[in-house]
This record gives structure tokens, sequence and C-alpha cells, in this order.
């Protein structure tokens, strides 16, 4: 038997709950693939990071990325 919730995360309560639910081994988590926003490309972890690297080294002028612990 299961059951299947809706959790509103945008309310302190709400990602509790999830973060409860999250460390239960009974419990299997589902999140929703994100979409995208008014027709706006959405973009990957690696994307957005090496983005960022790039932004800094060009800001501080030094190559950021071979100081990154982050793959």
């Amino acid at each position: 038997m299961t059951v299947t919730a809706e959790i509103d995360v945008t309310r302190p309560v709400g990602r509790k709950l999830v973060r409860e639910l999250e460390n239960k081994r009974c419990v299997k988590m589902s999140y929703p693939a994100p979409f995208n926003v008014a027709g706006t490309k959405t973009y990957t972890l690696n994307e957005v990071y090496d983005r960022c690297c790039e932004r800094m080294s060009n800001f501080y002028g030094v190559d950021v990325k071979q100081f990154s612990t982050f793959v």
C-alpha cells in the first residue's frame, strides 16, 4: 500500500517535512523535472558552475577553476 502526497516546499514546515522524509528508508522521493519558464533555457549545474568560474577568473585575473574541488 502506498500514499502519494504533494508537499509545498516554499514554506519552512514543508521543507522540514521533506528533510525528515528523505532520511527514512521506506520513503521513495521523486522530484519533478525542471520546466522552462516563459520559454527560457534551463541550465545544468555544471554549465552554471563553469560560467561562474569563467566570470570569476575574468574578474580576479586568475584561473579560479584550478583551485576548485568541485568536479
